[in-house]
């Protein structure tokens, strides 16, 4: 029997940059529609910071859960990306932000990462976790089927993921 995917799924300026206080710095619609389509019917796992830049509103035809110490009214919230992790049945996506992308490496299987044009130079933006070629198998880099002048590319696991 497959286990379920466990993903995340990012969008990243050239500079590694995928948020600016508190909200994403660019908007391409094409991208968004596609982030849709990806994660309907799964669990969105997101710490609490992406889940207020969402103005308190849950992404409709998913399970959405958010990592956070306190209660939430609205949402299930866990205090661990751990305890949410385990929590969810089906695919899973970790969408954001920083600290459940860098935590949220050893358990997934795969990261589907957007390409975007958009240059942000600011000392407060937040850059995604790197990507160890080591342990990341780098797909092709492929055009964005809902958006031009996107890129795209799938990163998968070299060794078992982490229970």
């Amino acid at each position: 029997m497959t286990a379920p995917l466990r993903a995340m799924i990012l969008a990243v300026s050239p500079e590694g940059v995928i948020g600016l206080h508190g909200a994403i710095p660019w908007r391409h619609p094409g991208d968004l529609r596609r982030f849709a389509r990806v994660t309907r019917g799964a669990t969105v796992i997101m710490g609490r910071r992406t889940w207020e830049s969402m103005r308190g509103r849950p992404l409709p035809h998913r399970r959405n859960l958010v990592v956070t110490s306190r209660a939430i009214e609205g949402v299930e919230t866990f205090p661990g990306l751990a305890l949410a992790m385990a929590a969810s049945e089906g695919p899973v996506w970790l969408i954001g932000g920083r600290a459940i992308y860098e935590e949220g490496m050893g358990s997934c299987d795969l990261i589907d990462v957007t390409y975007v044009p958009d240059h942000v130079d600011h000392p407060d933006a937040v850059r995604a976790p790197a990507i160890d070629p080591a342990q990341w198998d780098e797909g092709p880099l492929v055009q964005h089927e809902d958006e031009p002048g996107l890129t795209r590319r799938v990163y998968t696991r070299k060794a078992p993921r982490e229970a």
